[in-house]
């Protein structure tokens, strides 16, 4: 039933395809399609506009007009499918699939190191646990507990070359796409690992391009949920493979 009310309107002139009003919108109103924000269904949006405040280009406002009555009961049932939809795998079972068992990897030992012919010597993986995707990674995954955090946009390890080098050495690394994951069910997987592992820093490398500026955001939104605190870094890195910026975040 069609009733006048306050409902979402895109404009998609504006819309860059950012991902930030996804990240913002509690019920899952809204998802990218084809590189623009879209309205999923009419009776999810409640029409209270958390997600104006988020979009960059203003491509986002509440009108008045006819529409599907916000139906409570039906974003409870669409974001649990969405949920299930995403599911990460649970800490792998040993006859699950080897890419979500849970591996941690021994560092090449200083003798190892030193007794490597000079002629041979090649670049050292800085990789020490598996496994890596966001939604793979459980929050009670032990190689989280005290760690050194490096939440990196999928992209940056292929733009960056020396990705390892640089960013990877000593700590935990998780990976995932801010435009095309799923921004909530970040949001609940940070908020996890923030409440239980001790979590000692974040650093945060993303790419310069909008659609990566959701990647802070979720982990931000995921240490506000746990009541967190943490020391956190960004680092943006352009697509010809350079380092245009550091900075402090406040969570």
């Amino acid at each position: 039933m069609k009733t006048k009310r306050n409902i979402i309107q895109i404009d998609e002139e504006l819309c860059d395809g950012c991902g930030n009003c996804i990240v913002s919108c509690a019920e899952g109103a809204l998802e990218i399609v084809d590189g623009k924000a879209k309205l999923v269904a009419e009776k999810y949006c409640d029409g209270l506009g958390a997600c104006l405040g988020e979009c960059p280009t203003g491509a986002l406002k509440v009108i008045e007009r006819d529409a599907d009555d916000f139906d409570e009961e039906a974003v409870e049932h669409h974001l649990e499918a969405t949920k299930k939809a995403e599911a990460p795998a649970e800490p792998a079972m040993a006859c699950g699939c080897p890419s979500a068992q849970i591996r941690t990897f021994d560092a090449p030992t200083p003798c190892q190191r030193a007794n490597e012919p000079v002629a041979q010597t090649s670049a050292q993986s800085a990789l020490r646990h598996w496994p890596v995707q966001i939604r793979l990674v459980p929050p009670n995954a032990p190689f989280l507990k005290n760690a050194d955090l490096l939440v990196a946009a999928d992209c940056t390890p292929i733009a960056y070359p020396d990705f390892h080098r640089d960013f990877l050495e000593g700590k935990v690394v998780m990976v995932g796409c801010p435009k095309f994951d799923d921004a909530q069910g970040y949001i609940e997987k940070f908020a996890g690992i923030f409440t239980h592992a001790s979590i000692k820093s974040v650093t945060v490398v993303a790419m310069e391009v909008p659609c990566c500026g959701g990647l802070p955001m979720i982990v931000r939104r995921g240490m506000q949920l746990a009541g967190k605190n943490i020391p956190m870094e960004q680092i943006i890195i352009s697509t010809q493979g350079e380092v245009l910026r550091k900075e402090k975040l406040v969570a």
